[in-house]
């Protein structure tokens, strides 16, 4: 139950923006905070300001989809609007902020029309790498409504352009450059950008865009789509180097705690297994009227799975973090994650979430080491609201692994 249920009628007076609604951000900051933003904005049809830069291809309609810029009331250093690589140390109300305060002007567009003249100059400021100042003419003022699900990063206000302007020079890597004359499969494309560290969310954006891929079968690919399809590509070429390594000599442990949700990465001295598990609390996002928490999951043996997963695309961006971590420790291991969500994050704000904020477990370095799985058990007894025996009971490698350990001792005990 909501702690919120628990306060009087007034709460809101009372807390003054201070989370005692339990909630990981305050409504009614960030509807203030953005209306006033955005009052300017609403009735007007012309938006100027520096793109982060921010692109965004639809998937409604598909294959002829919505594809457009997006441009904040501002100008200067606005890179931070759309870099989720640097959002897992803020709050949610400044997150918000930067994401419900960009203007979407877009137009339609085939998904196979990647040479049109107007989709070449978003093309340009979509692949710089500082932002672009940019000029926005719309057909009509922008709609309010904000648009949400668990792959996008949240979209703010958004209308038919007219026209635009660019004011400002883009800045292209020499290596996007050379990959877009090239004629190479996207998923090398892709592979080769990562390599030259350029971050995943720049990727993602280049991949949706339409310049990746081989000549004369270059499409634009949904901004979801692409998010996770990047995710997907790195992390299966970090796997397979990964598994050329040895096995890690012990048990892992891994935690961060953020935004009223849990994480818990455990690695233990097996050869490469990836489970991703999610316990979604009542009153949380996707489980907001059961009385019950909600546990799902996904996982891959060695050999990896040909099916994507029913958990969605939070489980490609947790593989990418994990082999990540795997690959800087040149060793494999058999990976656990599990996540509790509580009932204060209700909001649907995108898997960069989950890709950064484990990203940041990892970089952390582990909270618990042991040769011993009971004191794993113990340690999710201690700091999980679930406990062990429910995770146990739920997480298809971890049985493996407690069942693989209490064989090996046996025999151990046996021989000796």
């Amino acid at each position: 139950m909501s702690r919120a249920h628990t306060y009087p009628s007034n709460l809101c007076v009372l807390c003054r923006g201070r989370g005692w609604c339990g909630l990981s951000y305050c409504p009614i900051l960030v509807k203030q905070y953005v209306s006033f933003k955005l009052s300017s904005l609403v009735t007007k049809r012309e938006v100027f300001g520096s793109s982060p830069p921010s692109v965004f291809v639809g998937r409604v309609g598909y294959p002829v989809v919505r594809v457009g810029l997006s441009v904040p009331p501002e100008t200067g250093d606005t890179a931070i609007y759309d870099y989720p690589e640097q959002w897992v140390g803020l709050d949610l109300n400044t997150i918000l902020d930067y994401r419900l305060t960009l203007v979407l002007g877009f137009r339609l567009n085939k998904k196979t029309e990647v040479d049109h003249p107007v989709l070449g100059r978003i093309q340009e400021v979509a692949l710089s790498t500082r932002p672009v100042d940019v000029e926005l003419k719309l057909e009509k003022p922008p709609k309010t409504n904000i648009l949400l699900d668990e792959t996008n990063p949240p979209i703010g206000p958004r209308s038919p352009f007219e026209s635009f302007r660019v004011d400002s020079n883009p800045k292209v890597p020499g290596v996007v450059d050379r990959l877009i004359a090239d004629d190479v499969k996207a998923s090398t494309a892709v592979i080769e950008l990562y390599k030259s560290g350029l971050p995943v969310s720049y990727i993602q954006r280049a991949l949706s865009i339409g310049v990746l891929g081989r000549r004369g079968s270059r499409v634009l690919v949904p901004t979801r789509w692409s998010i996770t399809a990047v995710d997907s590509i790195i992390s299966e070429k970090l796997v397979k180097e990964v598994k050329r390594f040895e096995p890690i000599d012990e048990f892992r442990v891994y935690e961060i705690s953020i935004h009223d949700n849990l994480f818990i990465a455990i690695l233990a001295p097996r050869k490469w297994g990836f489970e991703w598990m999610e316990a979604w609390w009542p009153g949380s996002t996707w489980n907001p009227l059961s009385s019950e928490v909600s546990v799902e999951g996904d996982y891959e043996l060695y050999r990896g799975r040909d099916e994507y997963p029913s958990i969605g695309g939070c489980y490609y961006a947790s593989r990418l973090a994990t082999a990540e971590h795997l690959y800087k420790l040149r060793r494999q291991a058999m990976a656990v994650l599990l996540r509790e969500i509580y009932p204060g994050f209700n909001l649907a704000i995108g898997v960069w979430f989950v890709r950064e904020s484990l990203r940041k477990a990892y970089d952390r370095g582990p909270v618990l080491t042991t040769s011993d799985v009971r004191e794993v058990l113990a340690y999710l007894d201690k700091r999980t609201k679930l406990g062990a025996k429910r995770w146990l009971k739920s997480s298809k490698l971890l049985q493996t692994i407690v069942a693989t350990e209490e064989i090996t001792k046996f025999m151990s005990s046996r021989g000796a």
